[in-house]
């Protein structure tokens, strides 16, 4: 099969590199079929190592391969207005799938520049892919989503090393371990002995992780009792200004509703969580909301939603800037904390070179009245009652990198979004995944209020304390999981993934020099 495989040519060459990308994809949640990895890798560096050209290509059919599968779900959104939007659907899938994949494409080209074939192929792939997942987690903006380290997700204890190498490095780890069966299938003694050696170290990382779990503790802040609200809006009902009256009913009627762990309903709850633009009008600037949130919060209930915002009048009458924000009202439903987005979905709440594309009929997907305008950066926000907390609006979960303000450490995580946009696609469950990640990588746990769900309280060890499954109507009660001293990786960041791919790139070089004197 191996020589089969070497020997296409063409079409079917890059069509197999387009199908293995496909087939690593489906390790990615909520399938989590993270086996298919040790076939889609392997297939992939035989490709890599017996074509004659650069590997650019076999290197962006496979990404794009992957990117296709993996982002799929993003063509629900152009769906809600379909008579509008959906035109745009297959140009703007394939820019992002194909784009994503020039990173993977460079990374083919460093590999087998200087990986030559072999063990010392495999470990520069895992050291250029991995530094490519960095970079396109940073540059234009960044979107660093379903990289290859998200499959850790699946794995069992596997994703407790997110707390030592983060993201980047657990996608290094992840290409490294799928990548080494091609060594074991073919090549000299050497070789597979430092191949089975190196593939050892998944089941002992995965042996950390259960250890990590299995001494976990699981204290609650005291006096902290949260209600996390999932109303389940549907997005083609949410912005319609003749359901602001139902939807602010449908909020204040489930955070005011009894339940078993608190049977006098609101008044057993601290804080209360709404989702991402919970409400389709401005609420810090309603006077009627104001008026019925007062005695729905009774003088003792703290109020976290998510909410657009308008900055204040100016003197000189200049256009007001608005802000996809979170809210934080006191028990007398007074304004007290706010925070502000600052990383703005590319094509949702922007429109990358709007100067070229607006002519030719493209538009953001969400409006405003206005341009969204983005916040300072992130900040750690005093919580009357609670911890202070970092702040996440919606796709912010997915950036493990400048995640919260390094200067004052938070006591939790709070996530409010609208997975609304994507149905019942992968989108919510990879969306999920990746802020479980984050809850491990900083030793925090994140609180996160969903509109369709997925709602969720994760503890600092990413695991989930309570949850509601996608498009159910319904609230979260519980207490919040204290925060763990700072992790390795939320002390050094991605140091510990730089630490990682020197020894890589140091052990490739040292390989492919014994390759070239063998």
């Amino acid at each position: 099969m191996a020589r089969r495989i070497a020997g296409l040519s063409g079409f079917r060459r890059y069509g197999l590199a387009v199908a293995a990308g496909a087939a690593a994809a489906l390790s990615m949640p909520p399938l989590n079929l993270w086996p298919m990895l040790f076939v889609a890798f392997p297939v992939f560096l035989l490709l890599l190592e017996s074509g004659k050209g650069s590997g650019f290509g076999p290197g962006w059919a496979f990404g794009s391969g992957y990117f296709a599968l993996a982002f799929h779900w993003i063509g629900f959104a152009f769906l809600i207005d379909a008579a509008t939007y959906l035109w745009m659907m297959p140009f703007m899938l394939g820019a992002l799938a194909g784009g994503m994949a020039l990173y993977w494409g460079l990374a083919a080209v460093v590999a087998k520049r200087l990986g030559v074939a072999g063990l010392p192929l495999v470990l520069f792939l895992a050291v250029a892919l991995g530094t490519a997942e960095w970079l396109r987690g940073h540059l234009l903006t960044g979107f660093p989503w379903a990289a290859p380290g998200l499959a850790a997700d699946g794995m069992g204890g596997l994703a407790q090393l997110a707390s030592v190498t983060g993201m980047t490095g657990l996608s290094v780890l992840i290409v490294l371990w799928a990548g080494l069966p091609s060594v074991l299938l073919s090549g000299s003694r050497t070789p597979k002995l430092i191949a089975a050696a190196l593939l050892a170290l998944l089941p002992l990382a995965w042996g950390f992780g259960a250890l990590r779990l299995d001494q976990a503790r699981g204290d609650l802040v005291p006096g902290v009792a949260l209600r996390i609200v999932q109303p389940n809006i549907g997005q083609e009902q949410k912005w319609r200004e003749s359901n602001a009256r139902n939807i602010f009913d449908t909020l204040k009627s489930l955070s005011m509703a009894p339940t078993p762990e608190y049977p006098e309903g609101i008044g057993g709850a601290t804080h209360v969580i709404w989702p991402e633009s919970a409400v389709p009008f401005l609420i810090d600037e309603s006077q009627f909301a104001k008026t019925e949130l007062t005695p729905m919060l009774g003088g003792r209930t703290v109020l976290i939603t998510g909410s657009i915002r308008r900055d204040p009048e100016t003197a000189d009458g200049a256009g007001r800037k608005v802000h996809n924000s979170i809210i934080v009202f006191d028990g007398e439903a007074q304004p007290v904390a706010r925070y502000d987005k600052w990383r703005l979905v590319p094509g949702g709440e922007f429109l990358p070179f709007e100067s070229l594309l607006e002519p030719l009929g493209f538009r953001r997907v969400v409006t405003v009245p206005g341009s969204f305008a983005a916040g300072p950066g992130p900040r750690t926000i005093a919580v009357p009652g609670a911890p202070s907390a970092a702040m996440l609006v919606c796709y912010e979960a997915i950036f493990p990198h400048d995640l919260i303000d390094s200067t004052q450490r938070p006591g939790f995580i709070v996530n409010v979004t609208n997975d609304g946009w994507f149905g019942r696609s992968t989108g919510p469950y990879q969306h999920l995944a990746q802020t479980r990640l984050r809850a491990i990588e900083q030793g925090l746990p994140v609180v996160r209020a969903a509109n369709t769900g997925i709602s969720a309280v994760i503890d600092p060890y990413g695991r989930y304390a309570k949850r509601l499954p996608l498009m159910a109507q319904g609230v979260i009660d519980s207490g919040l999981p204290v925060a763990l001293a700072v992790t390795l990786y939320g002390r050094w960041g991605d140091l510990t993934a730089l630490f990682l791919v020197i020894i890589l790139t140091a052990g490739a070089v040292i390989g492919r020099q014994q390759l070239r004197t063998s």
